[in-house]
């Protein structure tokens, strides 16, 4: 199994439409580190016309028909949060424009 460790940062407001929860409005995603899962285990042949070739089966086969050395993990390593405050065309307890 291919394992790649990501660290995932969140960008988060509040609006006018729901003043009271924060939600993301912008998700980055940063590969920290890759194990790969070694060689194919389990290779595929194509043929196309006269031309045959073998192939890693990760090329081909949907996730669940793969070996265990081409199936990819994502692990998320690290996950933050960042609010920057109100996003929106007049400040949620003033009424007053920004």
């Amino acid at each position: 199994m291919t394992a790649v460790q990501v660290d995932v940062h969140h960008l988060t407001h509040t609006c006018p439409a729901n003043p009271d929860e924060p939600h993301p409005y912008d998700t980055r995603r940063t590969i920290v580190a890759i194990a790969p899962g070694g060689p194919c285990r389990n290779p595929v042949t194509v043929r196309f016309g006269d031309t045959t070739a073998v192939i890693d089966c990760g090329r081909r086969l949907p996730r669940e028909q793969r070996c265990p050395a081409c199936r990819i993990t994502v692990i998320e390593h690290t996950v933050t949060f960042t609010h920057p405050g109100h996003h929106g065309p007049q400040h949620p307890t003033t009424g007053i424009a920004a």
